[in-house]
C-alpha cells in the first residue's frame, strides 16, 4: 500500500473528523432509526430510510478515514528546505493578471483551495514540484493555459 501524505494539522483534523463521527453521529444515527422503527411499517416510513441512508454515509466515511489514517505519512514542512516540495508555502504571480496568490502543497485528503491548500496532484502543485524562486511554470489548467512565476518558497 502507498503512503498517503499529510502535514501534521491535515492528520489532525482527519483524526477529529473522526472522532466525532464515532462519538456524536454514530451514536445519534442508531437513536435516529431506533425511534423511526417505533413509528411502524418500514417499507412506507421517510424517516426510517433517510436515516438508515445517513447511517450508511456516515459507516463510510468512518472506513474512508480509518484507511487513510492507517496509511498517513505526516510530513513536517518546517524541517524542509529547498524547492518546492510536499508542504511547501509557494508565493506565485499570474504573469498575465499581476494578481498573487499563496498556496500550501498539501495531500489530497487535505486539500481546499479555497484556503490556499493545493492538492499536490493537481496540475499547478504537479508543475511547481522541484522549482525554485524565480522560476516560471506554465500550466494547462481547465480555464486554459497559466503561467506563473515563483516569489517566495516558505517550509513553516
Amino acid at each position: 500500500m502507498e503512503k498517503i501524505p499529510l502535514t501534521r494539522a491535515g492528520f489532525e483534523k482527519l483524526e477529529a473528523e473522526l472522532k466525532h463521527l464515532k462519538t456524536v453521529e454514530r451514536p445519534a444515527i442508531i437513536s435516529a432509526i431506533s425511534e423511526a422503527r417505533e413509528h411502524g411499517d418500514l417499507s412506507e416510513n421517510a424517516e426510517y430510510h433517510s436515516a438508515k441512508e445517513k447511517q450508511s454515509f456516515i459507516e463510510g466515511r468512518i472506513k474512508e478515514l480509518e484507511g487513510v489514517i492507517s496509511l498517513a505519512e505526516v510530513i513536517d514542512p518546517s524541517k524542509l528546505s529547498g524547492t518546492i516540495k510536499f508542504g511547501a508555502t509557494v508565493a506565485l504571480v499570474d504573469e498575465d493578471t499581476d494578481e498573487e496568490k499563496t498556496y500550501q502543497i498539501v495531500g489530497e485528503y487535505e486539500a481546499d483551495i479555497e484556503n490556499g491548500k493545493l492538492n499536490i496532484k493537481s496540475p499547478l502543485a504537479r508543475a511547481l514540484i522541484g522549482k525554485d524562486v524565480g522560476d516560471s511554470v506554465e500550466v494547462r489548467t481547465p480555464g486554459g493555459d497559466r503561467a506563473y512565476e515563483i516569489l517566495k518558497i516558505s517550509f513553516l
